[in-house]
């Protein structure tokens, strides 16, 4: 048996040996790429304290304008607030969301501040997440603009940008449910190849 296992060592080429390790080096080397990500997600964290300078130059201008604005305007700045708000939403979630995706699982499981979705989006997930938070972004500019709207001063230019607006709205909206009817339509289709492997499996047993 040992003579065997011998004949079989030293039959195996020494070029099969290099290959096997330069390929096992490259694709070390392509997984080890993915820290490229690394430096895009603290940019946004950087990106964060941008939002966050903006919402506070936002709050200072209602709070000390508080006692001249109409009621109109004072709605219009809580939204623009929730605007910023929901960007920064937007930008955490793909910055926790596509780290552990793309580059590493965060060792934070025990933190009591962990949120509850971390670990559990996948990049399906994520879209389906990014496309609602988008769409939550239009409505609030839509809004914005419906609520800034003077009829006194309504001029063709400003009709074509608010049916632009909506009509962007609109395909946001599409966009998600066919994105989610997609995803939907992919996942019954590998619930049904699962079955059809099983039983498969149970015939040949």
């Amino acid at each position: 048996m040992k003579h065997d296992q011998a004949s079989f060592a030293s039959s195996t080429p020494v070029g099969g040996n290099r290959l096997a390790k330069a390929e096992s080096a490259l694709e070390q080397f392509l997984f080890g790429s993915r820290w490229l990500m690394a430096p895009f997600y603290v940019m946004m964290v950087v990106a964060l304290g941008v939002l966050l300078i903006k919402f506070s130059q936002e709050l200072w201008h209602i709070v000390s304008h508080v006692a001249t604005m109409t009621e109109a305007d004072a709605i219009l700045g809580v939204l623009s607030l929730i605007d910023i708000s929901l960007a920064g939403n937007l930008l955490l979630m793909v910055l926790f969301s596509g780290y552990e995706n793309f580059v590493s699982k965060m060792n934070v499981r025990d933190h009591e501040d962990r949120p509850g979705w971390m670990g559990k989006v996948d990049f399906s997930g994520m879209k389906l997440k990014l496309i609602a938070s988008i769409v939550a972004i239009s409505g609030i500019n839509l809004l914005k603009n419906f609520m800034a709207l003077d009829p006194s001063v309504m001029t063709p230019g400003k009709e074509k940008e608010l049916m632009w607006m909506v009509i962007l709205h609109m395909a946001f909206i599409i966009s998600g449910v066919l994105l989610a009817y997609m995803d939907k339509l992919i996942a019954v289709t590998h619930s049904i190849d699962n079955s059809h492997d099983h039983r498969n499996d149970l015939v040949g047993g």
